[in-house]
């Protein structure tokens, strides 16, 4: 869990009040379920490293309270709403029963956090679109070989941000579409 390592540092090293003042400023979405249970919709990676450097309180922010809807019907309107990813770090869909219940029950997926390395190396845009690291996660799975050192790591990064620009990830949410352009038209 390279990101979660990472915020987990940068969180933990924070003075008290700083600590306090970027937390509020990322709140984690979250939907009221039955029994007053909050179910995280993003920031995964942001609640485990809190998690993980025992950091214990957060600031959330409520998207919907679905807290009427039991069973099925809560899990069809998450699924419907794209609040709810149920697949595991190969990419393979599970159901709903395989979310675990809390932050410590994550399985690190290497994908999703060469992913967040690659957007914040300029590879492609954050986007609000539900889950995006994951379709690009998805992309770089079946391009990058998985690595075993922090040196075939960073050479991942370039890779993925080699790939983020290429036509291949047109499609793809956060996509820099002015670099598809310039390829394009080339020009004199």
């Amino acid at each position: 869990m390279l990101e979660v390592d990472e915020k987990r540092k940068h969180f933990a090293s924070l003075p008290a009040e700083e600590l306090k003042r970027a937390l509020k400023d990322l709140p984690i979405p979250a939907v009221l379920g039955r029994d007053g249970i909050h179910f995280a919709t993003d920031h995964h990676h942001l609640a485990r490293a809190l998690f993980d450097a025992q950091i214990n309180y957060a600031y959330v922010e409520v998207m919907a309270d679905l807290s009427k809807l039991k069973g099925d019907a809560f899990w069809l309107e998450m699924a419907n709403r794209r609040w709810v990813h149920p697949y595991d770090e190969h990419g393979i869909l599970h159901g709903v029963a395989a979310i675990p219940s809390n932050v410590s029950g994550l399985i690190d997926d290497p994908y999703r956090s060469l992913a967040a390395f690659v957007r914040n190396a300029g590879g492609y845009i954050k986007t609000p679109e539900p889950f995006a690291e994951f379709q690009w996660a998805d992309f770089f799975r079946t391009r990058i070989r998985l690595w075993s050192t922090s040196f075939q790591f960073s050479a991942a990064v370039q890779q993925g941000v080699h790939l983020a620009r290429s036509p291949d990830a047109l499609v793809l949410p956060g996509f820099y579409k002015s670099q598809a352009a310039s390829r394009a038209n080339p020009g004199p």
